[in-house]
């Protein structure tokens, strides 16, 4: 396991007790007159952006008369983000990453420091969960959807079986990005351990890739697709986020997640070098680690919470199927972010090469 999560327990003793108690720009706001202030929040849409206007950004503007406008891009952003610091001409005050964007930001000086170290709500966030330009929102996890009704010969229960073209026949979704699907292909193609994919051996992803290649019907970009592709039936198999299949399932789809060996991760608030709201995105930020904020964000997406005593108020049903329920978790993989952040720009371009080829 990463060296991030040593203190997962804390983290899982929260979901144990739970279980026994997201496309343009739009503002968010319910206030019978117009706030005094305005605050600009990415958020990756889909059903984050339902989330997101729930469990803070409605709950904040009444909280502080600050209009919270919800700005939707793509998931990776570390471009965009990047010419906004640059240019000085800011998009929005607060964003949402992953842990592997915020590195790459963090590394090139484009993110300022989060400070709130004496903030309680803060400080019940494992250490795991933060770096000095990030606080933890939620725990996500890479896993293997499928449609129960694809008649497939039986139930997939790991990646190897997306490698199994002809004993488990079906169309396929796998994510046209390297983050997680070289693991996938060293975990599921190539038969290495879980404890092995570090340092990723990416020849030998690249083969095991090669072989499910030709079975691949959609190479998605965005999590909101997958719930698309789940949803309409367009793929049987799919590589997604847990959260954005739970959305197709929420939504009456015949999904199902299969979740040996899948991969976590974990994402968080940041701010804008330079960004003259930053105080004010503090505040938001402070607002959003709360517990029962956190709480509120897991009926619409479902991702783990980063407060562990965010389990206390959340509905003992939606506990079982959150990423740090300790049914799945003790099975998942986790994310080595420090691996990938020196060596992104090379692995993305060897991917753009090897999509090419």
């Amino acid at each position: 396991m990463n060296r991030r999560f040593t203190d997962r327990r804390q983290l899982l003793k929260g979901a144990a007790l739970g279980a026994a108690a997201i496309a343009a720009p739009q503002v968010l706001i319910s206030r019978k007159t117009r706030a005094a202030e305005t605050l600009a929040v990415r958020d990756p849409g889909g059903p984050f952006t339902k989330a997101f206007s729930e469990a803070y950004y409605k709950p904040f503007s009444e909280k502080y008369g600050v209009e919270v406008v919800g700005v939707t891009s793509k998931h990776e952003a570390t471009a965009e983000i990047v010419a906004q610091v640059e240019t000085g001409t800011f998009q929005y005050d607060v964003t949402i990453l992953g842990e592997q964007s915020h590195n790459t930001l963090a590394g090139g000086g484009f993110l300022d420091p989060i400070g709130l170290d004496d903030v309680a709500a803060v400080q019940e966030i494992p250490a795991e969960f933060k770096h000095p330009t990030m606080v933890g929102n939620d725990v996500y996890a890479t896993v293997l959807a499928y449609r129960t009704d694809a008649k497939l010969p039986k139930e997939p229960t790991s990646w190897a079986d997306l490698w199994d073209v002809e004993g488990m026949p079906g169309r396929r979704g796998m994510r046209n990005y390297p983050f997680d699907t070289i693991e996938i292909g060293l975990l599921g193609g190539a038969g290495v351990p879980a404890d092995k994919v570090y340092p990723c051996d990416f020849d030998k992803a690249y083969e095991a890739l090669g072989k499910v290649r030709p079975a691949v019907d959609v190479w998605w970009t965005g999590g909101a697709q997958t719930s698309q592709l789940l949803a309409t039936g367009e793929v049987d198999i799919c590589q997604a986020w847990n959260g954005r299949a739970q959305a197709a399932i929420d939504g009456g789809a015949p999904v199902k997640i299969a979740w040996g060996k899948a991969l976590w991760g974990f994402e968080g608030w940041c701010l804008l070098k330079g960004n003259p709201k930053n105080d004010l995105g503090r505040k938001f930020i402070a607002f959003a680690a709360e517990a029962q904020n956190q709480a509120n964000f897991t009926p619409y997406v479902a991702y783990g919470p980063t407060n562990p005593g965010a389990y206390k108020f959340i509905d003992p049903k939606r506990a079982e199927i959150l990423t740090t329920n300790p049914k799945y978790f003790a099975d998942m993989v986790a994310i080595n972010s420090d691996f990938w952040g020196p060596i992104k720009d090379k692995a993305v371009e060897r991917w753009k090469n090897w999509m090419l080829g």
